[in-house]
């Protein structure tokens, strides 16, 4: 199994190229399910759970052709895919391939919308507490869909097809408005959705899938109305920029010092989190490339966050800004109010000397001068990054293992940094 091998003390300076988004990039391409025509895209990373989803579209008997680097293509840009559901074989997704990514359970959406049925298996993924599907049933039974639950699977029917229904969130999901959204845009009549996700991700598919011939206004609201059509048809889509990495690479420049370039990044994505970095003391400063990032001389100073929806400051950060915050001058407290189970890296970030107190959804952290490099063990996808963000400011050595669950979500992580200056390399085996 790979890890990954970093001494720390070298400040960041240079250009990272942020990647297409993940959290875009996968329910984009399950909105591919819903057209027999092709959907291409572009700009979509290249990471373990997008290779994963290609398996799991590819057993439904959908065609995907990957396009390579051309010349004149910029480092780490993405990918096109032309993802092609014209003859969908099987509506069943099977328990060995979603147990293993959340995102896939998804494709129930649009396979009951476009074919009438499904047949998914109830997801594993991340070990973040309990995130239950009853709300992604819960939208799908109000647009009509007879749900039975049989086995580990989740059986759904609408043989007559979905109808347009009032979708009211008792709380707020990503996972439940992209389902809902993706279902609705072939169901007959007016749906609306209340309480809905504003992520920027949300936005970005609803973008293609009006490009796809969908009437959907409001994303990026708490109110989305979705006028269903009788088909969709075939388009062309860039997945937008990765605002959880360029906060998380910000948040490597803040901890290292140095001056980055975080090409691409757009500030509109993640101004909360930008808003924290400033207040700690690095200087951000938006450009025509992208957002640079500096922190010369000054040293962190603490801050006290809340996690909360968009536009507030990601969940997917927390254990970044937690990393940051145990160098800080002074104490600092973070609370995390979206997932239970999500303080798995605190255990981690404590052997390389970190002062960090838990109580109930709340962490303290008491910044110290000097980290120390250890033998870490990741344990999700966000936490294992803020292993390395430690690492990178520690003194010595560190030896990150399992860092499967880093390639879920970060493209080439130790070339990018390694590029600004870092001391970081993959061993295998």
């Amino acid at each position: 199994m790979d890890r990954i091998r970093i001494v720390g003390g070298n400040k960041l300076n240079g250009t990272i190229s942020i990647s297409g988004a993940k959290n875009a990039a996968l329910p984009l391409m399950t909105a591919a399910l819903l057209t027999d025509e092709t959907l291409i895209l572009d700009n979509v990373p290249r990471l373990a759970d997008v290779a994963l989803l290609q398996r799991i579209l590819s057993n439904h008997g959908v065609d995907i052709m990957s396009a390579g680097k051309r010349s004149g293509d910029r480092a780490y840009q993405g990918q096109t895919l032309h993802i092609s559901a014209a003859n969908i074989i099987d509506t069943t997704a099977p328990y060995e391939l979603v147990s293993r990514m959340r995102a896939s359970f998804w494709v129930i959406a649009p396979l009951i919308a476009r074919m009438g049925e499904a047949k998914v298996s109830l997801p594993g993924g991340c070990a973040i507490g309990t995130r239950p599907v009853d709300l992604l049933i819960m939208a799908l039974e109000k647009l009509g869909a007879d749900i039975q639950i049989d086995g580990g699977y989740v059986i759904a029917r609408a043989p007559k097809g979905l109808i347009g229904a009032e979708i009211e969130f008792p709380k707020v999901t990503v996972s439940g408005t992209h389902v809902a959204l993706m279902a609705a845009t072939l169901a007959k009549g007016t749906t609306v959705i209340t309480n809905a996700a504003r992520e920027p991700e949300i936005v970005d598919v609803a973008d293609c899938l009006n490009k796809m011939g969908a009437r959907i206004s409001g994303a990026g609201t708490s109110r989305i109305v979705i006028e269903g059509v009788a088909k969709l048809h075939g388009a062309r889509h860039e997945v937008l920029p990765d605002r959880i990495e360029t906060g998380t690479y910000a948040m490597a420049v803040a901890m290292t010092g140095g001056d980055v370039l975080l090409a691409g990044a757009r500030p509109e994505l993640l101004q909360s989190a930008l808003d924290v970095l400033s207040e700690a003391g690095a200087v951000v400063t938006p450009t025509n490339e992208g957002i640079r990032i500096a922190r010369n001389g000054a040293g962190i100073n603490p801050v006290t966050v809340s996690t909360a929806p968009f536009p507030g400051f990601p969940t997917d950060l927390q254990a970044q800004l937690m990393a940051l915050m145990s160098r800080a001058k002074g104490r600092s407290q973070l609370t995390e109010t979206i997932f239970e189970n999500r303080f798995m890296h605190v255990q981690e970030l404590a052997r390389f000397g970190a002062r960090i107190h838990l109580d109930g959804e709340t962490a303290t952290i008491d910044g110290i001068d000097k980290l120390r490099g250890a033998p870490v063990m990741a344990t999700d996808l966000r936490a294992s990054v803020s292993l390395v963000i430690a690492a990178l400011a520690a003194e010595g050595e560190t030896m990150v293992n399992r860092v499967y669950h880093l390639d879920r979500g970060f493209e080439r992580l130790e070339d990018k940094l390694s590029a600004c200056g870092a001391t970081i390399e993959r061993i295998s085996g």
